[in-house]
């Protein structure tokens, strides 16, 4: 009887201390790669954009997904952490999707040449709020033909369900929808 109870014991505190070790590592989904936009062998654009920064601040910029606990606390996750750094994600799929929804533009994130525009973006808010929205928040400035254009942006959207794997597809979602925005007002430049 004194073994059995031991046992449990044992096991009791080995499941609660393995539990604080679990760490969950998270990747913003990107878009399904698109085919090449032109069958013709001709280039794919004569537009270019270079996608030259995304910045966060320096509580994104950690490891740990960011989750904001009252109207001014926030939490850095330890055991739920990015795969890799935030503003790389951000930046990866921001190209990605740019790419897919500028067709005749060339988009990427290394320098094109003289004719390209510049965009740069600097990312505030990025995280989950203790209501269940997530919070994607924000400002762009592009440089095209000699001229800059800025705009600010802020985007909430409820989360369906509970967890951090909900909160980072509805965060990967929230940026898809700055990203197509930012398309349709390059789309409208001359």
């Amino acid at each position: 009887m004194r073994k059995s109870i031991l046992t449990g014991i044992v096991m009791l505190l080995a499941a609660c201390s393995s539990t604080g070790d679990n760490k969950s590592y998270y990747q913003l989904p990107s878009p399904a790669q698109m085919a090449v936009k032109t069958s013709t062998g001709q280039s794919q654009g004569n537009r270019q954009l270079w996608v030259e920064q995304v910045s966060v601040p320096d509580y994104l910029a950690g490891n740990g997904v960011v989750y904001q606990t009252t109207d001014v606390q926030y939490v850095i996750a330890n055991n739920n952490l990015w795969a890799s750094p935030l503003d790389q994600q951000l930046r990866n799929t921001l190209v990605a999707n740019l790419s897919n929804q500028l067709p005749g533009w060339v988009v990427a994130s290394q320098p094109l040449g003289s004719e390209q525009d510049t965009l740069n973006v600097t990312v505030t808010g990025f995280h989950g709020r203790y209501d269940g929205r997530v919070i994607i928040a924000g400002e762009w400035l592009l440089k095209h033909q000699g001229r800059l254009i800025k705009r600010s942006f802020h985007i909430e959207l409820k989360q369906q369900q509970d967890g951090y794997d909900e909160m980072v597809k509805m965060l990967a979602q929230g940026w898809q929808q700055e990203a197509t925005s930012m398309a349709n007002e390059l789309n409208r430049l001359p």
